[in-house]
């Protein structure tokens, strides 16, 4: 009831000038201020949906409140001390990751250029092992009753770059299709795409065709890549290029700690005995 009444004092007091010295709930010695109030209202809401909001709000204070007491009384002072060295240690966390992530936004260099990559991969590239399958993959699908079926069939054949573009220009009348095989795509990918059988996909093809009620699916493969092969570097730049930025930021606060050290040092600030 008290909480209620003083939900309901809350919101006659709304109009008047707001103070941060009107208390509006109290459990045991802990105060609920008006002030405490003033952000969880939003714009155009209702005097009923306000009385709800901030009756909830109040109630769900003073259960944290009162969990909190019985919390306090029903622990240890060994507990207490525990979880204050948690806190402690938390905060001091916070602030020095707060810290170096500051420091790393003004001093770090995230150019890499594409030397520095591949001298990365070349020297680590034994450790770049593959656990999934990759093709270098075409493919297309289109419904039965396509009227240029033979002509599509002998267009996609083909290695000759018009007749790709030429290919190109009727996407519209494909369901779906992939023409560049010139980058690596995962397998699992391709299979939740095409009715082919994992063995098929993974043999080298210039050419593979399929019919099912759904229409014809025309399938080359130019490379294939399996489990524990070494990856290939175009597929892995983007995690070298995170590997490479990384180190620089180990490189970089390991730099910053012994200059703290250092001048800490040089100014008396740091002694050992």
């Amino acid at each position: 009831m008290i909480f209620f009444l003083a939900s309901c004092d809350y919101l006659e007091v709304q109009e008047k000038e707001s103070t941060s010295s009107e208390i509006v709930a109290i459990v045991n010695t802990e105060k609920l201020f008006r002030e405490d109030l003033k952000d969880i209202l939003p714009n155009n809401i209702s005097k009923e949906d306000s009385i709800v909001l901030v009756n909830g709000y109040i109630n769900d204070w003073a259960i944290k409140q009162l969990l909190l007491s019985k919390a306090e009384a029903n622990s240890s002072q060994k507990d207490l001390e525990e979880i204050n060295a948690l806190i402690k240690d938390y905060k001091e966390s916070l602030l020095i990751n707060s810290y170096k992530e500051r420091l790393i936004k003004q001093q770090l260099d995230t150019l890499i250029n594409d030397e520095e990559i591949e001298a990365f991969y070349e020297k680590n590239k034994q450790n770049f092992r593959l656990n999934e399958e990759l093709l270098k993959i075409k493919y297309l699908h289109f419904d039965n009753n396509i009227i240029n079926k033979k002509e599509l069939i002998e267009l996609f054949k083909s290695d000759d770059i018009d007749d790709l573009e030429t290919l190109e220009k009727q996407q519209l009348s494909f369901k779906f299709h992939q023409f560049n095989d010139s980058i690596w795509t995962r397998l699992d990918k391709v299979l939740l795409k095409l009715p082919i059988s994992k063995e098929n996909l993974l043999k080298k093809t210039k050419y593979l065709q399929k019919q099912d009620s759904l229409g014809l699916y025309l399938v080359a493969i130019k490379d294939v890549l399996v489990r524990n092969d070494v990856a290939p570097l175009s597929y892995i730049e983007p995690t070298i290029t995170q590997m490479i930025l990384h180190k620089r930021k180990i490189e970089l606060i390991r730099d910053i700690e012994k200059i703290l050290v250092k001048d800490a040092t040089k100014n008396n600030n740091f002694k050992v005995y």
